[in-house]
Order: structure tokens, then sequence, then C-alpha cells
């Protein structure tokens, strides 16, 4: 596939369409000012002033509210699942990593 004088020509001829449109797009921006502007911070004139509390209200309205009183021994709640600390299962690891079979390498001629 050949690409011809005529195609290169318009290929060329568009990117600089493409590059002068942009270039004259940049240079309409405004032009910034080097003028400062002061930051006021708004105040607020109301402030935190001691009151009167709210009448107290239930949040438990419309809802069946049930508690039981006394002891019950751990052994009736049920035992946590023993855990392996980690550096255990990382020394069985090890171990089983040393006693595993190695590949053996066989030269074929």
């Amino acid at each position: 596939m050949k690409i011809t004088a005529m195609k290169m020509a318009t290929a060329a001829a568009f990117a600089f369409c493409i590059f002068a449109a942009s270039s004259a797009h940049a240079q309409s921006a405004a032009v910034l000012q080097n003028n400062p502007q002061v930051l006021q911070m708004q105040t607020n004139p109301q402030h935190a002033s001691q009151h009167a509390m709210a009448q107290e209200s239930s949040l438990l309205t419309n809802w069946t509210y049930t508690y039981a009183k006394g002891e019950l021994p751990l052994a009736e709640v049920g035992s946590l699942p023993q855990q392996v600390p980690l550096g255990d299962v990382a020394r069985a690891y090890r171990k089983e990593h040393v006693n595993a079979p190695k590949a053996v390498m066989k030269l074929e001629k």
C-alpha cells in the first residue's frame, strides 16, 4: 500500500489547519490580571450559649424490650474453636517441604 503525494499533502494540510486553529483558540483566552483578591472569612454572629435541655423521650416506643438477669456458665455458652498459631503452621509447612520429593533431572541424548 503506497501513500501518494496527494494524500500526503492533504494530511499535512489538515494537520496544519488543526494546529493553526488550536493556537488561535489559545491566544483568544482572557489574560489573567495580577491583582490580588483578599480572602474575607464570613463570621457567625451566633455563639454557643447555655440553655435548658429538651424533654426526655424514650427511644423504645412501639418496641418490646426484654432482658434477663443472672449468670450463665461459659461451658453452657459454647467454646471457641482452637486456632493454631501462625508460627506453628509455618514450621509444619517447612518440614513438609523438606520431606517432599524433589524433581530429578534426566539428561537424554
